[in-house]
């Protein structure tokens, strides 16, 4: 079959099993934009109202659903519009493939009308990228691309097309079999169809993925975790990103060991299992940051010990033995030494190890986690008109565990992992490592998308609100039926209690007590929208956004709180991880 260059990468798309596109049109994806309009029963495309956020909505799609995120954009400030939605991408893990536009071959490097160096630039945020300079290398490149995101540690890649090689004319053969999922496409199919793209696409994998641990790695695991006295189990978003869940909570359940998470580890472990502490780190629980102190042996796995996570990382789990399960050989050693390492999925690793471990490892802990659970800040109680644990208590109590949780950045993004009860992986999205103020709005949209039977709810802020607040027109005008809510305390909230905290209440730049009225604003947009101001109201608004989700639309309420209301407990920075601020 003879295709256009546009063609092939559509037609590739759909092999690879992409049902959903996020973008934003331009001058040099017009071809594609054309054969998209031409295949539009075969493959969706959304317009956001930015391609940041197409790119945050391809992150989302991705987080939800396990799949790859597939994002456009056009030359210049559209492939910029990118960058941050990759960087979130990249920090996290997710895979993503990232297509732009570029002008037309003879015209590169001449600064020419929105021109820009994305590959030069996206360089130090992706996996890998391509400049497809002939039409007829454009089907390896898609094929290879998604071999890339996926394998080893999963993250985001990008394409890079000029405008005159989506127009010219190549030959172009399907795989062997069409129409499947991601996974499902594999190296060796790369292998089968184009063998010096399946070589490199090895050799890119091999930089986040060494080879298979040997049987003396897990047998030195093993020796660690049967003498261990008082294990702890850390754990990252690698065991969501590997499936690997329910070997966590085997491996947990032989140790009678507590459980914590990372901020992407959060849904890991059901927060109702009781040998779940919840969250490690500068916001985290009593119970695990005394914990991991207290450990004779801590277990990383999927995790890279973040300083949100150590604090002062020459204090960090002072009397432990490190050992750390990841599947990328950068992680071990970079930011806390350890005494032995398992480079491999998880999934393999954490397997392997079972298989070996004993049915049951006695250990010490004399029930020190039940009375450090007990131990929770003054500011959680609620004695304010509307507090942020009466509103994850009551959306929780609503929509169960089954519910998407999406959040932006700050105050919120810290409540939301504090006191939504996340019960199952993949229900929680939001940006850990890059911290993205602005991300929520697309994720929640792509996320929703991605998992049309679950309801899905973003937390934001106002802060992070106003920064993406335009993708109620994409909500509304595909009727995505995302429930949004503004916890409007009218400042940056995190920002502000650093102020209070170690700024002696200088209050620079941080208030917010200006427009838009977000009720207003959200009717604008053609949303039904209410404002709670205390605990009655919140129900009355939550019930009757609800019916509005439950018939297939998005809803907005806007849920005002004290704007001297805190995140605690909060680790100072500098301080040791048990140092907490209650």
């Amino acid at each position: 079959m003879r295709y256009s260059g546009a063609r092939i990468l559509i037609e590739c798309l759909i092999e690879q099993g992409v049902d959903t596109i996020f973008g934003y049109p331009g001058g040099t994806v017009l071809f594609i934009y054309d054969e998209l309009f031409k295949q539009k029963d075969r493959i969706r495309h959304v317009l956001t109202s930015h391609e940041q956020h197409a790119a945050h909505a391809a992150d989302g799609y991705a987080r939800a659903s396990g799949k790859v995120g597939v994002c456009l954009a056009t030359s210049g400030p559209g492939a910029t519009n990118l960058v941050t939605g990759i960087a979130t991408a990249y920090m996290d893990s997710i895979p993503m493939v990232a297509i732009t536009g570029n002008v037309a071959t003879n015209l590169l490097g001449k600064d020419s009308f929105q021109e820009i160096d994305i590959a030069g630039v996206t360089m130090p945020i992706v996996k890998h990228n391509w400049i497809v300079k002939d039409v007829r290398d454009l089907a390896e490149v898609v094929r290879e691309a998604f071999v890339v995101a996926v394998s080893g540690r999963p993250g985001p890649v990008l394409i890079d097309i000029p405008k005159d090689v989506t127009a010219e004319i190549a030959d172009w053969e399907p795989l062997d079999s069409a129409h499947r999922s991601p996974a499902d496409v594999t190296a060796r199919d790369l292998a089968i169809a184009a063998p010096a793209a399946a070589a490199r696409a090895a050799r890119l994998a091999a930089r986040t993925s060494a080879a298979s641990f040997t049987a003396a790695d897990i047998d030195e695991a093993v020796r660690l975790l049967s003498s261990a006295k008082r294990p702890f189990l850390y754990s990252g978003g690698g065991v969501i990103i590997s499936d690997a869940c329910s070997q966590l909570r085997e491996l947990a359940e032989r140790l009678s060991a507590p459980v914590a998470m990372s901020l992407m580890g959060l849904g890991s472990l059901p927060s109702d299992h009781p040998l779940c502490t919840g969250m490690i780190g500068m916001h985290g629980t009593k119970a695990s940051n005394m914990a991991v102190q207290r450990a004779d042996l801590v277990v990383a796995i999927g995790a890279r010990f973040s300083d949100r996570v150590t604090s002062k990382a020459d204090t960090f789990a002072p009397n432990a033995d490190i050992l750390h399960l990841d599947i990328d050989p950068a992680e071990i050693n970079k930011n806390i030494k350890s005494e032995h390492w398992v480079v491999g999925d998880l999934k393999l690793t954490l397997g392997a190890i079972l298989a070996r471990l004993p049915p049951r490892v006695p250990t010490e802990w004399n029930g020190e986690i039940a009375e450090w659970r007990k131990q929770i800040p003054l500011a959680h109680s609620r004695d304010v008109p509307l507090h942020p644990r009466f509103l994850m208590e009551e959306v929780s109590r609503a929509l169960g565990g089954e519910a998407i949780i999406a959040t932006d950045v700050g105050q919120h993004q810290m409540w939301t992992a504090q006191f939504y009860p996340f019960t199952r992986p993949r229900s929680f999205v939001s940006s850990g490592g890059l911290g993205t103020m602005g991300f929520g709005a697309g994720a929640a949209l792509g996320a929703a998308i991605s998992q049309p039977g679950r309801k899905a709810v973003l937390f934001t802020g106002d802060g992070s609100f106003r920064m993406n607040c335009g993708e109620l027109a994409t909500m509304s005008n595909y009727h995505v039926p995302v429930l949004v809510i503004v916890v409007n305390n009218g400042v940056l909230g995190m920002v502000r209690q650093w102020q209070a905290l170690f700024y002696d209440e200088r209050y620079a730049e941080t208030t917010l007590t200006r427009p838009p009225d977000f009720v207003k604003l959200a009717e604008a947009y053609s949303l039904p929208a209410w404002l709670a101001k205390d605990e009655a109201s919140f129900r009355t608004a939550l019930s009757a956004a609800l019916k509005v989700i439950e018939s297939g639309k998005p809803a907005l309420i806007e849920a005002r709180i004290d704007m001297d209301q805190q995140v605690l407990p909060m680790v100072p920075g500098g301080k040791a991880i048990d140092e907490q601020f209650m």
